[in-house]
């Protein structure tokens, strides 16, 4: 092991970036891979490799510390799965990945209702052993999800088998939405998903999908209301530089979370810089209006850049990783002050972050908006995960 690579990183508490104070906190490149690799569904076959266009972006980490990963097929289909289980004994090279649940169950020729075809957000359910996979429905090179594509599909964690899948065209455009992300009550099975609206933008189809598992049904809800919008005139940096001029990103609504206490849920719009809150109890209400409920969304506060994922520590923090500053903020929900806790200038678009069995907070970075711009070479990419110890 190379131990630059993942050497600790310590902050001075005094640097102060975009007036925001970098508090000290821990910091440790955990993982840097040169690309994926899949284990062989048969072992006859070699494995099968596709660096470039498959970075993994989502992440999350079961009661026993196995690690989940999605590789969405965003800019090829080539990738054998787009969900899957990272093999943590290598640290460098190639990320080791094995399909989850199955290659097959990750066909992207196979029926779209009936296969994983692009999943960016997931979520590992320790409390009922499940995992709720959100995929988006189209991949690379098509104009709209092919129909029954759009969806979300609950697995049992130890046997792969399908516990329900609950149709998402009724409730998302096929050829607007961009499923992003999803947030999971574990004890009332209801699921809350983001939608980035990225495919229509600048008129993002922006929202939150609310889904009742147990009913078994979906339904929309503050649909492009102003907190889930893209905000007009916001230029997305990271690293210094604009993100694709002349074709600036504009995403609306990105990273969810759940309070703890699964009584209101928090999101943060990558084209902006505020986090937002609404109490879930309007959204679940069957009698609220669309106008009670967009008039019981605050504002949290400012996050000081823009951000992707977010997740809720042990200590009742949100923390955002923060693609302007290469790194990570803790927003106090209770005060709506924000602080940039971590950075590292080797972090290239901080993505999902999750809360680890240990109490750490784990992130992706992949330089996804490189490799939208086609800006990462073969033999140049690199797929981290991050640790931060609060």
């Amino acid at each position: 092991m190379q131990l630059s690579l993942f050497k600790t990183r310590w902050l001075a508490a005094a640097a102060v970036v975009s007036a925001f104070q970098v508090q000290a906190a821990e910091l440790e490149m955990w993982r840097s891979y040169t690309g994926v690799t899949w284990e062989a569904p048969d072992a006859r076959n070699a494995p099968h490799t596709d660096s470039v266009n498959a970075p993994m972006a989502g992440v999350h980490l079961d009661s026993a510390s196995r690690v989940f990963v999605s590789t969405p097929r965003l800019l090829s289909t080539k990738g054998q799965a787009t969900l899957n289980l990272l093999d943590t004994r290598y640290e460098q090279g190639p990320a080791r990945l094995r399909a989850f649940p199955s290659a097959d169950g990750n066909s992207v020729t196979g029926a779209p209702a009936a296969h994983l075809r692009n999943v960016l957000g997931f979520h590992v359910d320790d409390r009922n052993g499940w995992l709720w996979a959100l995929d988006m429905g189209f991949v690379a090179g098509e104009k709209e999800a092919p129909a029954g594509g759009q969806k979300l599909v609950v697995y049992d964690l130890k046997s792969g088998d399908v516990v329900k899948r609950i149709p998402l065209d009724s409730v998302a455009d096929r050829a607007g939405s961009f499923l992003n992300d999803v947030a999971v009550d574990e004890a009332r099975r209801i699921a809350y998903i983001s939608d980035s609206g990225l495919r229509s933008a600048p008129k993002n189809q922006a929202g939150i999908i609310v889904v009742e598992l147990d009913a078994g049904r979906a339904r929309r809800v503050l649909h492009q209301h102003p907190s889930v919008m893209p905000v007009a005139g916001t230029d997305v940096k990271s690293h210094g530089q604009s993100v694709w001029p002349g074709n600036p990103l504009v995403l609306g609504i990105n990273g969810i979370a759940l309070s703890p206490d699964g009584k209101a849920l928090h999101w943060a719009v990558t084209t902006g810089t505020m986090a937002f809150r609404v109490p879930t109890e309007v959204l679940l209400s069957p009698i609220a209006t669309d106008d009670a409920r967009a008039a019981a969304v605050t504002a949290v506060g400012d996050v000081g850049g823009n951000s992707d994922g977010i997740v809720f520590g042990r200590d009742g923090h949100l923390y955002i990783t923060d693609v302007t500053h290469n790194g990570i903020v803790q927003l106090d929900v209770r005060t709506g002050r924000s602080k940039l806790v971590a950075k590292d200038n080797d972090i290239y678009w901080p993505d999902t972050a999750t809360l680890a069995p240990d109490g750490s907070i784990v992130f992706t970075a992949s330089r996804l908006n490189d490799h939208f711009a086609g800006g990462v070479k073969r033999g140049e990419e690199r797929y981290q995960l991050w640790r931060l110890h609060p």
